[in-house]
């Protein structure tokens, strides 16, 4: 059978093929962003709780209202955003899938998606489906910062979205209020959407603010907000997310959105809502929780030959390892899972034209026995 792909660039991802390396040679894995720990017990209980209570059927396609109310009660109390629950709010299987309903709801063929290099592989395939085109705009190393000028120089009349990342995934860069204003400033008197991906919302260091969209009424208006409860509560197989947007784009969304899961799984809806319900201080003291993580990581590696670039967010830490190696970085990745058994990812991954760096991504969302035994190894090349 002859089939001629929708997808030719793509292959199995970089995170599934450094997560089998790891596996086969045993080493410790801190290249796929999830954490070696489980969720809050509270949380875990809450979901025993809903099974055992007949909440094992199909959920409202919308998500169900208890959880919906307690996402907007957390917009407006973090943000400032007052968010109708009924027709603003959408959860989803995950983020990806709530990114994937933004794309597929509003890109037409032909149209043109800005995005912002690196930046998260599932992005790209997206909007090829949709029948787009993505054009990428690298980020300023090596603090990985916005040139707005060069993004506004990009807009053109097939430009339909910009697609954004705060706090960013490979880097750890985050927004400031600057950046958003340049963002509202460029898609001023235009019908260009703004999707955001929010999911590390809640990972924030040194004292800063996220930035998010949501707390800027004129990009509010034009943007899907997307989100994920398993950043937020360490579970990320259980695949919750959400979106928020205003009445007519939510409108668009749902459409999708019902045809591609329909619903998302309701014993975990109910968690979520009791956890947001009865523990509201949880996701306020996740700052404190992964900064402790990014600042142990980082003194264990300080003898090391990486040199370590700045994190501001999410649970990521970018070095530099052109001291050891003048090989690429897939295959020093390649070199460093089988020779010293530490398993991470290369961010030309997250690149259309990768720059001429040398540059791999570590996950520090783990145990600090984990994180002991990794830099252990990583110290010795």
């Amino acid at each position: 059978m002859q089939l001629q792909s929708k997808l030719p660039k793509v292959g199995t991802t970089i995170f599934s093929v450094m997560s089998q390396l790891a596996v086969e040679h045993k080493a410790v894995n801190l290249g796929q962003g999830f954490p070696d720990f489980d969720g809050p017990q509270l949380l875990r209980d809450a979901l025993t709780e809903a099974m055992n209570s007949a909440k094992n059927q199909y959920a409202p396609m919308t998500g169900i209202p208890k959880l919906r109310e307690q996402i907007a009660l957390k917009a407006e109390r973090m943000y400032g955003c007052r968010v109708n629950p009924g027709n603003e709010v959408t959860v989803t299987s995950g983020a990806t899938e709530a990114l994937f309903a933004a794309i597929a709801a509003t890109v037409r063929s032909g149209d043109e998606v800005i995005v912002l290099d690196p930046c998260y592989d599932s992005y790209e395939p997206a909007i090829e489906l949709a029948g787009g085109r993505a054009v990428h705009i690298p980020l300023q190393l090596p603090d990985f910062a916005v040139d707005w000028q060069r993004v506004e120089d990009a807009i053109g009349p097939r430009t339909r979205m910009i697609l954004v990342n705060s706090p960013h995934n490979p880097s750890g860069a985050v927004f400031s209020a600057d950046d958003l204003d340049a963002l509202a400033r460029i898609t001023r008197g235009t019908d260009i959407l703004v999707l955001s991906d929010e999911v590390y919302e809640h990972i924030v260091f040194d004292g800063l603010e996220h930035q998010s969209v949501l707390r800027h009424a004129e990009l509010a208006a034009r943007s899907f907000v997307v989100s994920s409860f398993g950043k937020t509560y360490h579970c990320t197989g259980w695949k919750v997310g959400y979106c928020i947007a205003p009445p007519t784009l939510s409108a668009e969304f749902r459409k999708v959105h019902q045809y591609l899961t329909f619903c998302t799984f309701q014993p975990a809806q109910w968690a979520f809502a009791d956890m947001l319900e009865r523990d509201p201080q949880h996701h306020l003291d996740l700052p404190k929780f992964y900064q402790a993580k990014r600042d142990r990581f980082r003194e264990l590696l300080a003898s090391s030959r990486f040199q370590l670039l700045p994190v501001r967010g999410a649970y990521f830490q970018v070095v530099d390892y052109s001291a050891i190696s003048a090989n690429d970085d897939l295959n020093f990745c390649e070199w460093l899972i089988r020779e010293a058994g530490v398993a991470a990812i290369p961010v030309s991954a997250f690149y259309e034209t990768p720059p001429n760096s040398r540059l791999i991504r570590f996950c520090f969302a783990k145990n600090d026995e984990t994180l002991s035994a990794a830099a252990q190894r990583l110290c010795q090349l």
